[in-house]
């Protein structure tokens, strides 16, 4: 009976050790344990006015995204569109510039 314990007792600690050495697999993808993951692109970048299509209905192409009055963009609506530029409801304005020609 002794010795069943005994052989008992071994048995449980060596397991007791063996898992505690052991360590589960881990994604080689992911970033380290230590590493502080940081957001990218997290500034705006600056609005460019690239063409403005008048009619019936006026659309301003900002930064190459389509948009009519009362979309946003960048947190900003748009109030007006006029020929060459873009009026905003916080009081800013995007100006279309002419292309140089050369001579």
């Amino acid at each position: 009976m002794k010795t069943k314990c005994l052989t008992l007792i071994i048995a449980l600690s060596s397991l007791s050790v063996l898992s505690a050495n052991s360590q589960t697999l881990r994604d080689p993808t992911l970033p380290g344990r230590d590493q502080v993951v940081t957001e990218v692109g997290t500034q705006q970048q600056s609005l460019v006015l690239n063409s403005i299509v008048n009619g019936s209905t006026p659309y301003a192409v900002i930064n190459d995204t389509i948009l009519s009055i009362g979309d946003i963009i960048q947190g900003r609506k748009i109030s007006y569109i006029g020929q060459d530029y873009v009026n905003f409801t916080d009081g800013s304005k995007l100006q279309l510039f002419m292309s140089i020609k050369k001579r």
